[in-house]
């Protein structure tokens, strides 16, 4: 279940919008304002954050900025106009995507899907393959000799950005921004002790078959053919 921020002044969009990606299977966070919003995405890991461009208090490209301070999250802009100069204005302070209201829900859904699959890695269907053992990314699961491991949400995107990426390093910041679903000051502990049940889960599906590797200082990696 992805997380969504939904932001604008006006309580009827607001509605609309959380109604219909409910229905999607999206949990939905709201705020009427900038103020609010900052405060939300603050405490709350969101997925992507759809941010109206004019509110009173702060507008939506200040908000923006201040968003992009702290995190890579994919935002789409809502605007009740159209002007190429607002589009630039949205994508210089670091906006990912636009639409100018009024907007179908359906695109709305399809725009947010994309930009969340993008910011995973996530390809429907795709099957990453190690000797035995399958990632399967469509289905979000993990098979090693027919056998099929028990992997949390957090875990499996943990283990899928390692392996989409074989001998990569990535350092706890990085996992934390591309896949931790927590606010940052929780992270790094809480990186280390999943990481560390992710590497046990697949040790025991796995045996004797070790693919993922700390680099002291550094952060993990994942081997694509590790010694046995």
């Amino acid at each position: 279940m992805y997380r969504v921020l939904l932001v604008d002044d006006d309580p009827h969009i607001l509605t609309t919008n959380a109604a219909y990606l409910k229905k999607q299977g999206y949990q939905i966070y709201q705020a009427e304002n900038g103020t609010n919003a900052l405060k939300i995405a603050s405490s709350a890991a969101v997925d992507a954050v759809v941010l109206d461009v004019d509110m009173p208090d702060m507008d939506g490209i200040r908000v923006c900025h201040r968003l992009r301070e702290v995190s890579q999250v994919p935002i789409i802009f809502l605007s009740a106009y159209s002007k190429t100069d607002d589009r630039i204005r949205g994508f210089m302070a670091g906006g990912d995507d636009y639409l100018a209201k009024p907007y179908s829900l359906v695109e709305l859904e399809l725009r947010l899907r994309l930009r969340i699959c993008r910011r995973y890695n996530i390809e429907t269907g795709e099957i990453l393959r190690f000797g035995e053992l399958e990632i399967d990314l469509g289905l979000r699961e993990v098979r090693y000799q027919e056998e099929c491991g028990s992997f949390t949400a957090l875990e499996f995107d943990l283990l899928a950005l390692l392996a989409r990426n074989p001998g990569q390093v990535f350092s706890y910041e990085q996992l934390h921004d591309r896949v931790w679903k927590a606010p940052l000051h929780e992270g790094l502990h809480n990186i280390q002790v999943c990481m560390a049940r992710v590497r046990q889960k697949l040790d025991k599906l796995c045996p004797g078959m070790h693919y993922i590797e700390t680099v002291r200082r550094k952060g993990y990696r994942f081997v694509s053919s590790p010694n046995t």
